[in-house]
């Protein structure tokens, strides 16, 4: 689960932030419980289709409240958050291009490609405590 930044912790768009996050994060790990007691085991397609598009709605929802927080953060914050999503998202692609790479030429074991997501907010919470200006 993604963090509000201690810059906008305090105020009143990082309360809505946390709010937001929490509601579509708990929709995402109510449907993961279910799948991992099987509830959807028998499930077929077109039903696993619409399963996995159910499951990938919480996390778009996620993305949303992190860029309403950004538009509703002042412009410092702004700032900071929009670098450190920049540089996030740069590094989980490169990663997960260099992963397909070795998948595709040397062998590598295939990994899904949902693990994107965790990998941005793993790179997230790792370049946040380095971007600390604008500049």
């Amino acid at each position: 689960m993604a963090f509000c930044p201690t810059e906008a912790s305090g105020t009143a768009a990082g309360r809505r932030y946390t709010i937001r996050t929490l509601a579509f994060m708990a929709g995402y790990v109510a449907v993961n419980v279910a799948a991992i007691f099987g509830a959807f085991d028998d499930v077929k397609a077109p039903g696993s289709y619409a399963l996995a598009l159910i499951v990938a709605a919480p996390v778009i929802g996620q993305l949303w409240a992190t860029l309403k927080l950004i538009e509703e953060s002042d412009e410092f914050v702004r700032a900071l958050m929009t670098k450190r999503m920049i540089l996030a998202s740069g590094l989980a692609i490169a990663a997960a291009s260099a992963w397909g790479f070795m998948e595709s030429y040397a062998g590598a074991p295939h990994l899904p490609g949902w693990l994107v997501y965790p990998l941005f907010w793993g790179f997230f919470g790792v370049v946040s405590p380095f971007v600390r200006s604008t500049r």
